[in-house]
């Protein structure tokens, strides 16, 4: 009975399994497409007399890298715990797998993009001094004494 059962259920959940990774390539392809769409407008702008929001296009491209990271890195994870959940042990191990091996270069990616979404403060210029200072070999001397 129990191999019975286990076998109707991978079948019936071969489909499920099969529908997540379409949408998963058909999210990074249109991903894909944003950034060449993006690409396009950022090479367009640079050739381009009139004026360029070439920094709104700069923030775009990175917020479409941080999206495209967590689709790359994050579908496979979410297809493997679907497919470990129908008992699809050996569909669960290769998503489990190539998660492990796109979430690498996905962290570093993201990790960039984020930055570059969110920069660091520049730091604070130092201001003049709010006290005299005397210059050494300067026959000036401070105000007042």
């Amino acid at each position: 009975m129990t191999t019975a059962t286990t076998a109707s259920t991978g079948r019936r959940g071969g489909p499920v399994v099969g529908i997540l990774v379409l949408l998963w390539v058909c999210a990074l392809l249109a991903l894909a497409w944003w950034v060449f769409s993006i690409g396009m407008q950022q090479w367009a702008a640079n050739y381009s007399d009139g004026p360029a929001d070439l920094d709104g296009l700069k923030r775009q491209a990175n917020l479409a890298m941080l999206i495209i990271t967590v689709v790359a890195a994050g579908g496979p994870v979410m297809i493997a715990f679907v497919a470990y959940r129908l008992r699809l042990t050996r569909t669960a191990i290769v998503f489990a797998v190539l998660a492990a091996l796109l979430a690498i270069p996905a962290m570093f990616l993201a990790a960039s993009a984020y930055q570059s979404l969110n920069p660091a403060p520049a730091p604070a210029q130092p201001g003049p001094p709010g006290h005299c200072v005397e210059l050494s070999g300067d026959d000036n001397r401070c105000p007042g004494g």
